[in-house]
């Protein structure tokens, strides 16, 4: 193969690149993923998968198979905090504290009403072959390991790439009309001259993946992670289970993780990590079979620009967050559903290019504002610490004694207790971000205001409220179809396609959408829903609920499920409106 010809060029094929590859092939165009790596990831990292994300993996099919093989909902119903795991003394293990995490196993109301899907947790190294399974059976020949990207060149009309087979040492050309960055930043975004704008190095972390029977020392099933302060160390360290049959304390596998200096030469050396891995966890006689031993830095990093011309960057590429959150990889899933779509409506000549200008109005301001919320997540549990009183500058007697505090009857510490609680239950910034994960709104040419005030939220980080506002993540809601089957609103409507959802009285809506999405070529389903009558009737009422309008209003669902337009009744010429709506969405006006 001396030269290929194909529509999009995706360079990575992590999680961005996988998700992006199998967006285009429901989308019914054609890309070719390469990877300069030999395999998936051999890092069990990026675990946590919000609800928005298997929502997307829900619209592809793969969700079961993720919640399959991922944390059962009992074992990641909360996070712990405590006093090590085994030492000298009876406190050693014992629990400081603990709280409910990521809708606390799909039992907290607010976390089953904003989604038809729970949370789960997945490392890196079982989700990434799961969605090359579904993206090879989606596009056999769409997914090459082994090829590196050498250069590209952008023109007028398309982006000409030199990729290198690293297997034969032979190079080929790849046409394509454009190229997505999906490969941490390591090749696409510095070959364009973008800057990644922040902070790097903000501190150095060595995390140990290893097979050990730690059953008889971790207990509490429905806790995920254990954040331990042992008193012999005084640091904070981080155990993790990693499945992959059984969870909770039986995990066959685990993840350690404890920070360093950065200039700690010691963390190059294996033996030294593996050491002092045992010792913080006080079991010198562990014998782990260890798997992979990773330096990382905690870097917060948004890039200048998400496009130059033909070329855009997703994923680690585009922002680079810390872990504590979650947010690296939700964030790069939620980029691929926000690019892939555009970029189809495009190709298909359905939209103007202009509409893909859009991604970085609509992307970036999201990255920023996870890319601190990491960074604070992580400030604040060494604020634990502080309010904890351990510290690595004093004995572990002085750690004891802070630590034993905790339990104290003595009427003098409940200050001290009052401040630690008042910490820890700060940091419910990071196991209850409902409101990061779904509250976040687009401003952007591809979205159309209808002039209602921006509201204001009860709570910015922890409280999602739900609202059909243009620019807003669709609302979740349980429909009926008319044989009495339950489907999710999320569920109407293909991938790529608008949906237009009227209420009981929108008739007019339907017809006028209807009738001008065939004019100009745009896939539009469009449907009436209302509690009583309809197409598709609302028995909790919660659509009607969080709409926005009257029984003759509509709105308006782009492909990626956010709100793109509403109307609060069919005042006028609705067919004009709807027409003048979707041209303008689309960038053809």
């Amino acid at each position: 193969m001396n030269h290929l010809d194909i529509p999009v060029l995706i360079v990575g094929a992590g999680g961005a690149g996988l998700t992006a590859s199998m967006l285009f092939s429901d989308l019914g165009i054609e890309s070719l993923a390469i990877s300069s790596t030999a395999s998936i990831s051999v890092l069990p990292k990026a675990h946590v998968l919000q609800q928005r994300s298997m929502e997307v993996y829900r619209k592809l099919g793969v969700a079961d198979d993720i919640y399959a093989q991922g944390t059962p909902a009992e074992n990641m119903a909360a996070t712990g905090w405590y006093a090590g795991l085994v030492g000298k003394d009876p406190i050693y293990g014992k629990e400081i504290a603990r709280q409910e995490s990521w809708g606390a196993g799909y039992q907290d109301p607010d976390y089953v009403a904003a989604s038809p899907c729970r949370q789960t947790n997945l490392p890196q190294i079982r989700l990434e072959p799961i969605l090359l399974k579904h993206a090879r059976e989606k596009s056999p020949e769409g997914v090459l390991f082994n090829h590196e990207l050498i250069s590209f060149e952008q023109d007028d009309d398309g982006v000409t790439s030199t990729v290198l087979n690293k297997e034969t040492g032979e190079t080929f050309t790849v046409r394509s009309a454009y190229l997505l960055g999906c490969d941490g930043g390591r090749t696409v975004g510095n070959a364009l001259g973008i800057d990644m704008q922040g902070e790097r190095n903000i501190l150095y972390s060595v995390s140990v993946h290893f097979s050990a029977d730690l059953s008889q020392h971790v207990s509490d099933p429905g806790v995920l992670i254990r954040w331990m302060w042992p008193a012999h160390t005084g640091l904070l360290t981080l155990l993790i289970p990693m499945g992959p049959e059984k969870w909770g304390p039986e995990s066959e596998e685990w993840v350690f993780h404890e920070n360093y200096a950065a200039d700690d030469r010691r963390i190059f050396d294996d033996g030294a990590m593996v050491a002092d891995m045992k010792m913080a966890l006080g079991l010198p006689d562990l014998e782990p079979e260890v798997h992979k031993i990773t330096r990382w830095s905690f870097e917060a990093l948004v890039a200048e620009r998400f496009q130059e011309n033909r070329a855009f960057l997703l994923g680690d590429a585009a922002h680079r967050h810390g872990p504590t959150g979650g947010l690296g990889l939700n964030t790069a899933i939620q980029d691929a559903y926000n690019i892939c779509w555009k970029i189809a409506a495009v190709l298909r000549r359905q939209a103007s290019p202009e509409l893909l200008a859009t991604y970085e109005q609509e992307r970036r301001p999201v990255a920023v504002t996870n890319v601190r919320r990491s960074t604070e997540n992580a400030l604040n549990h060494m604020a634990i610490g502080q309010a904890l009183g351990v510290s690595p500058t004093q004995s572990e007697e002085e750690n004891l004694t802070a630590l034993k505090r905790i339990w104290s009857d003595d009427p003098a510490e409940e200050d001290f207790r009052a401040k630690l609680r008042f910490a820890i239950a700060a940091q419910s910034m990071e196991f209850r971000e409902h409101n990061i994960e779904f509250g976040y709104r687009y401003e952007s040419q591809a979205v159309v205001a209808d002039g209602s005030p921006e509201p204001q939220p009860v709570e910015e980080i922890r409280i999602y409220e739900p609202s059909a506002r243009p620019g807003s993540p669709l609302p979740h809601a349980w429909l009926e179809d008319h044989r009495g089957n339950r489907i999710a609103i999320q569920d109407i409507g293909g991938v790529g396609q608008y949906v237009l959802v009227a209420g009981e009285a929108g008739a007019g809506w339907v017809n006028a959408v209807r009738s001008a999405a065939a004019e100009e070529g745009i896939d539009v389903l469009a449907i009436t829903v209302g509690h009583t009558s309809g197409d598709y009737l609302d028995p909790r009422c919660a659509w009607t609920r969080y709409r926005g309008h009257g029984p003759a209003g509509a709105v308006l669902i782009r492909p990626d499920k956010f709100v793109a337009w509403r109307a609060n009744s069919s005042v006028g010429n609705p067919t004009l409106q709807a027409r003048d709506a979707l041209l303008r969405i689309m960038h053809k006006r």
